[in-house]
């Protein structure tokens, strides 16, 4: 009988092993720095071309490797790190698996240089898709240096799905925070189509939070640490009035390896609970150091989760530490009585007798004399009486003298708020709207009530006229009188620089893009200035996880984003004239019946609906 089992060739199997270990260009790089680390480097430097596409290449001053040991690493189940099955139990080391190497030659083109301290030249090799193309002698500093070009060039399929470079971009910066911030005794840099994205010299763990994260992270940093037989846990948390919409700055590392835990996760925002807005999200930074043999970090093929063996205890561990830093940094309300120095015991009488307290009586107190006195004051009934019996209609009455009085009298002047819309003739009698619940306003046609959901109508509104500005008729800005500097993030000013245009476009006037900071000098007419910095924290938490390719989507969605927060709130209270003009801007849209979201703006109820209700 024919057999109809066989071994895969060594280069298939090594592209179904990449289909594990090779999902983008990020997981490249994650494998490429932590076999940097492993080697003892104390100098990174990571190049990248077209968010990792064209080209990866790490170059790290480690202890390099001989001949043998360069072309041995190549092939798969080929590592340094473990011996016997019992050390994947002991481990201390981030690549273990002896598989990343080939995987990653398998599908792309491969480069390396390395050489050992004691050895005079290095070896050069160069391999194409797991096949040895040359291997020769060459002069280089001491160190590795590994270069990845045209990921997945044999696999056209695998790279179709790559994402835009932006995208691919963010991934590759993720992968690099999440190795730099374990490892702050090791400088790193991060350099993207030639610009420097990073430049982290030797720090300690809050100052290299501080330089991959950037400069205004330093004020919302709280220490957490906890020792125990468990557990030691060091890192900070983020104070809770600078909590985000989104996730972006939440870091668990155990023994020195990221992870996503989501049961850990739970803990540390019970510990916050009460203290965050709604939807909003804590940042952390947090390092564990756990027994070794008390987790298993072998589960997934990124080990990027782990199991521990007493999850419970580590999450009691967790939450209390966490609540403790938050209240002992004076984060966390706390209980402040007022306390009464007369109520305070005076211990050195303890040994006298107690005295009988004396009651003393007025005899003579008659509460129908002309005049009573209460404390310091005096009242005088007769005065009340005269008072009392007076015409009321004489509180009504106006002399020239009280004018006179009430003219020298100074108020302080109520700063009158800019109205929401711009003045237009109306259609509707303003007689004609009125506001229910502070969140709907109701108006009338001929034949029918409508039910207008004034966040939604707004929201609708502005979506229509930010994409009219954005593609056709460039909006006017109001000028600040002192320009506005947001501190920004790597992640979100490469944001910020793919929305810049489409932001002047919508009113936002830029004066200057630095390296952690952006500078605006002016803003969308219906913006109001204190809501500015909110406005583009929500508008950057929205693109980061994904940034659509340059055209309609990438415009629709700025559009859906900048409306939807600038749009006014349910529980506004609108005059009159703003309900008026709502429901006329809203019947002048293109779709008022549905929010750029697909849902109801507003419903309708004929008279023979209400006829129904009163049968």
């Amino acid at each position: 009988m024919n057999s109809i089992i066989h071994l895969l060739p060594d280069h298939v199997a090594n592209q179904i092993a990449a289909g594990e270990v090779v999902q983008r260009p990020a997981s490249v790089v994650k494998e490429l720095l932590e076999n940097a680390v492993d080697a003892n480097a104390s100098s990174i430097t990571l190049l990248v071309k077209e968010g990792g596409k064209t080209l990866i290449q790490v170059i790290d001053n480690g202890t390099g490797m001989g001949d043998t040991d360069a072309r041995l690493s190549f092939e798969r189940h080929a590592t340094s790190k473990i011996n016997s099955a019992e050390d994947l139990f002991r481990l201390h080391t981030k690549g273990f698996r002896g598989e990343a190497l080939a995987s990653i030659a398998a599908v792309s083109h491969v480069e390396m240089k390395t050489k050992t301290d004691d050895e005079d030249l290095g070896s050069h090799l160069i391999i194409e898709g797991s096949s040895v193309v040359q291997q020769e002698p060459c002069v280089t500093p001491a160190g590795t240096s590994i270069a990845v070009k045209n990921l997945f060039f044999n696999i056209p399929a695998r790279r179709n799905f790559l994402k835009s470079t932006t995208v691919e971009q963010k991934h590759v910066i993720d992968e690099f925070q999440r190795v730099a911030l374990v490892h702050p005794s090791v400088a790193f840099k991060l350099i993207h189509n030639g610009s420097e994205l990073f430049n982290l010299p030797v720090a300690n763990h809050r100052q290299r939070i501080v330089g991959v994260m950037g400069a205004k992270t330093n004020e919302k940093l709280v220490p957490v640490k906890e020792e125990t037989d468990l557990i030691k846990l060091t890192g900070f948390v983020g104070k809770p009035e600078f909590a985000k919409k989104s996730r972006g700055e939440q870091f668990f590392f155990v023994n020195d390896r990221f992870i996503k835990h989501p049961y850990l996760h739970h803990a540390v925002c019970s510990a916050f609970e009460g203290l965050l807005k709604d939807k909003a999200y804590p940042s952390y930074f947090l390092y564990l150091q756990v027994n070794t043999q008390s987790i298993d970090i072998n589960i997934h093929p990124t080990k990027t989760e782990v199991k521990f063996d007493n999850e419970h205890a580590i999450y009691s561990i967790l939450r209390s530490s966490v609540k403790h830093s938050l209240g002992q940094f004076n984060v966390a309300p706390v209980l402040d009585f007022n306390k009464d120095s007369s109520m305070d015991t005076d211990y050195g009488q303890n040994k006298t007798t107690a005295k009988i307290p004396s009651i003393e009586v007025d005899r003579n107190f008659n509460p129908f004399e002309s005049e009573t006195k209460l404390g310091n004051k005096a009242f005088h009934i007769d005065s009340f009486k005269t008072k009392s019996t007076a015409s009321w209609e004489s509180l009504y009455t106006e002399t020239g003298e009280d004018q006179d009085d009430l003219m020298d009298i100074e108020v302080e002047s109520e700063q009158i708020s800019p109205s929401l819309f711009q003045a237009q003739s109306p259609t509707y009698q303003s007689s004609g709207t009125f506001q229910l619940q502070r969140k709907y306003i109701i108006t009338s046609t001929k034949s029918e009530m409508l039910i207008i959901d004034q966040h939604r109508a707004h929201f609708r509104i502005l979506y229509e006229e930010l994409l009219k500005n954005i593609t056709a008729q460039p909006a006017l800005s109001q000028q600040l009188l002192f320009p506005l500097k947001l501190q920004l993030d790597a992640n979100e000013i490469r944001v910020f620089k793919v929305l810049k245009e489409s932001l002047i476009n919508a009113g936002f006037s830029i004066s200057e893009l630095g390296k952690d900071f952006v500078k605006i000098n002016g803003i969308p007419n219906r913006l109001p200035e204190s809501e500015t910095s909110i406005l583009l924290d929500q508008l950057l938490s929205d693109f980061e996880n994904d940034i659509p390719d340059s055209g309609f989507d990438q415009t629709d969605r700025l559009a859906k984003s900048l409306a939807q927060s600038m749009a006014i709130k349910n529980g506004s209270v609108l005059q009159k004239e703003e309900q008026t003009e709502l429901v006329n801007l809203l019947f002048s849209c293109k779709e008022p019946m549905l929010t750029p979201l697909n849902r109801l703006v507003f419903i309708k109820q004929s008279a023979a609906d209400f006829d129904k209700k009163f049968m």
